[in-house]
């Protein structure tokens, strides 16, 4: 191989990477990124948030999956406000993946945009990345038989969460609840249509939860969207949401975000998080707050790599409660995904070599 062809990286744009994985895949990369990050944590990280005065946020995930030959980081860029009760995006960047080869450091790739389910295409920012560690959640968490869920959120998140749960469980029944009746009622005839299952939208958050095997909060809510003591034995319970302190550090929240309450973690018999070094180091409120409240101690609460490898038992009994906070990404999972659609928009020809030679190398 030349010099030059060392030194050349490949530059992905947005139209180039929105059809090339499943969620089966993307499930699949995911549960390797978690496993091998339990087992070599040195190459995972929890992202890091900057806020400009404006509510400009700037989030990085560095890390890597050694067994895929990558190392990098995500980053991506948007612009936050929140109402009382939920946080919204006025505006969101493109993501940037930076991919290097984890064995020689070689610069492989620079991504720019939205990666996407090939079925669904794009529906919200990094709805594919969280349904999909959702889904590893999903397989080693729900009970085998699971038939029915209840989904709060109406959006692209909870499009994708749907799908996910499809794909690891034998889903007959989906109930939905979001605060807009309309929406809920769009969002049913949208979503029975994809995935071929019963869905029904329902008008309160307290019938949602009633006789589910698995509950899905998909939503940008800043407070809990069900009470704790709805919570049936058997279920599964996944949210999205992880708070970051630096929201109530700059004085645009009172306090930090979250869709459950203090009850449902004192309900769970088990609590598995992404990653705990994230919770600390935002002071994520779902679990951070509990923590500091004595009403959970840091040893119910284990990482979802941990679960994967085996290090910790998922589910044991078919009456526990269990509860995935996936609290944010990491790149544990961005790069597995990303490094699979590198490899795959290469073989079909697609993208822009940059040559990266000094003078005089060529």
């Amino acid at each position: 191989m030349s010099n030059s062809q060392e030194k050349t990286v490949l530059l992905l744009r947005p139209h180039e990477i929105t059809d090339l994985i499943s969620m089966e895949e993307a499930i699949d990369l995911v549960e390797q990124g978690y496993k091998e990050a339990a087992g070599n944590p040195i190459i995972n990280a929890p992202r890091r948030r900057v806020h400009s005065p404006a509510g400009v946020r700037v989030s990085n995930f560095p890390g890597g999956i050694h067994g895929l030959g990558v190392i990098g980081s995500l980053t991506r860029a948007e612009t936050v406000t929140h109402d009382p009760a939920s946080q919204v995006y006025p505006y969101r960047e493109h993501p940037v993946y930076l991919l290097w080869d984890s064995h020689t450091s070689r610069l492989l790739a620079i991504v720019i945009g939205e990666i996407t389910e090939k079925s669904i295409g794009f529906s919200s920012i990094m709805a594919l990345r969280t349904a999909a560690t959702s889904g590893v959640g999903f397989r080693h968490l729900a009970r085998k038989d699971s038939q029915t869920a209840g989904f709060y959120g109406t959006g692209g998140q909870a499009l994708h969460h749907a799908l996910a749960l499809k794909r690891e469980r034998p889903l007959k029944r989906i109930k939905v609840y979001s605060r807009n009746a309309d929406s809920r009622k769009k969002f049913a005839e949208k979503l029975s249509a994809f995935i071929e299952t019963e869905v029904i939208p329902v008008d309160s958050a307290r019938e949602v939860i009633r006789g589910v095997d698995v509950v899905v909060c998909a939503t940008n809510s800043n407070v809990p969207v069900f009470d704790g003591r709805w919570i049936e034995p058997g279920q599964h319970i996944t949210t999205v949401v992880g708070s970051n302190v630096s929201l109530v550090k700059g004085g645009w929240l009172e306090k930090g975000r979250t869709e459950t309450d203090d009850e449902t973690v004192r309900r769970a018999d088990t609590i598995v998080t992404n990653l705990r070094e994230s919770i600390v180091q935002e002071q994520q409120e779902a679990i951070f707050g509990p923590v500091q409240r004595a009403i959970i101690t840091w040893d119910k609460v284990a990482e979802l790599g941990e679960i994967v490898n085996g290090t910790v038992a998922g589910r044991t009994r078919a009456d526990q409660v269990t509860f995935h906070a996936n609290n944010n990404g990491t790149a544990a999972a961005d790069l597995a995904i990303a490094m699979r659609v590198y490899r795959l928009a290469g073989e079909l020809g697609r993208g822009t070599p940059i040559d990266l030679s000094e003078p005089g190398e060529q």
